[in-house]
């Protein structure tokens, strides 16, 4: 039998094919906006990307009418960290539905040698993707 080095099995490790590292947001787990509700609240995340490799992020909503971030995407180099406006717009508490509301981070590494430009295509290759949840609540 002829032994076979692992090295020729494994495919070249370039950043899109090796899983996204940790990032950090303060706070960890939810917002809590507090009441009035007839104007608009913003709230501020740090993101620390905890990571040795650029990543590209993107921020996703559960509700575009009420909730915004801003900057919506980006890009972060190794133990980089930004500031983001997280606003809350005016509405009616209690006669809306608000128990699904929350606000979703997803990063991917940045492919090898491009510019610090982000690029929403990075998103829809074979790279892996991560998601974080942060829950909204609302206090009346």
């Amino acid at each position: 039998m002829q032994a076979y080095h692992s090295a020729r099995l494994q495919p070249d490790k370039t950043a899109q094919s090796i899983p996204p590292g940790a990032i950090i947001t303060q706070p960890n787990s939810k917002i809590i906006f507090n009441a009035p509700f007839d104007d608009r609240h913003t709230y501020h995340i740090k993101v620390i990307n905890y990571s040795g490799r650029r990543i590209g992020y993107a921020w996703e909503t559960t509700n575009l009418k009420r909730l915004v971030v801003d900057p919506s995407c980006g890009v972060l180099d190794p133990k980089e960290a930004v500031l983001v406006a997280v606003s809350c717009a005016p509405f009616d508490f209690g006669q809306e539905d608000t128990h699904d509301d929350r606000i979703i981070f997803e990063w991917i590494n940045a492919p090898d040698g491009v510019a610090k430009q982000f690029d929403r295509e990075w998103f829809l290759g074979d790279g892996m993707v991560r998601r974080k949840n942060l829950l909204i609540e609302y206090n009346p």
